[in-house]
């Protein structure tokens, strides 16, 4: 069996109906998973859904909100109830609040914490007990650039994303015995609906993501299809508590 193939292996992609996510659920898919798009929004998971049938891909939705652990803990039942196993859980639904650091009220930066960090953890808290009947399986952390550099206008949003890469070295020593790997990807500027939108909230934002990437482009969610794949697959097997950047270069240009 090839070291990528994912024929057989049952994935949740939370936040999976567009962006990153749904960059990663093709993927994914692609390598034969089946997938699970977990969100908040039925129309435009419906539409991931079908994308993902195009491509040959069993794939359905489960309605999530991270926020409500009883919600993470029916999806791994739904999950479960629909596939028989999981094998996969990319933690990747995530919001932000932009605006100066002194402006944020405690609902703000309890609402991006609550949502990035402390939902990510509520899933793989979710997700362990099957894992671990199965025999294993890989879970990935969608962190950001900003679990490495701060971030002036989205102070919670690269806090949360901080302590999501030190979530993840904590629940692979936690769950290495369980032969459970996790893991962390960086995405660097991808474009996505979040990007655009910051784009238009902070002045010259393209322009000097351009300037520092060597790659000179902005990603785009199917760059993060690869990524996705190994560290799902068994070629990620002896790789745990990594946080990878996806960046074009964006991280080691100075």
């Amino acid at each position: 069996m090839s070291l990528f193939d994912l024929s057989g292996r049952v994935a949740v992609v939370t936040g999976g109906n567009g962006g990153i996510g749904l960059g990663m659920a093709r993927g994914l898919a692609g390598a034969g998973a089946r997938i699970v798009v977990a969100a908040r929004d039925p129309a435009k998971s419906a539409a991931a859904v079908a994308a993902l049938a195009g491509l040959g891909g069993d794939a359905v939705f489960v309605a999530l909100d991270v926020a409500d652990e009883r919600s993470c803990r029916a999806m791994v039942e739904a999950a479960l109830g629909q596939f028989g196993r999981l094998d996969i859980l990319v933690n990747n639904a995530g919001m932000s609040i932009r605006k100066p650091a002194e402006t944020y009220s405690a609902g703000e930066w309890h609402s991006v914490l609550d949502t990035n960090l402390s939902g990510a953890f509520r899933c793989a808290q979710a997700a362990h007990p099957a894992m671990k009947e199965g025999g294993g399986g890989k879970i990935i952390n969608i962190g950001s650039m900003y679990s490495i550099f701060g971030a002036a206008y989205a102070v919670p949003y690269a806090a949360s994303k901080g302590g999501l890469v030190q979530m993840t070295k904590s629940l692979a020593a936690a769950w290495a015995g369980d032969n459970i790997q996790v893991n962390a990807v960086l995405p660097g500027w991808i474009d996505t609906e979040l990007t655009r939108e910051a784009r238009r909230e902070v002045a010259g934002l393209h322009e000097r993501v351009l300037a520092r990437t060597p790659a000179g482009r902005w990603g785009e969610p199917a760059d993060l299809a690869g990524v996705a794949v190994f560290l799902a697959s068994a070629a990620a097997d002896f790789l745990t508590g990594a946080a990878i950047p996806v960046d074009g270069g964006f991280s080691a240009s100075g």
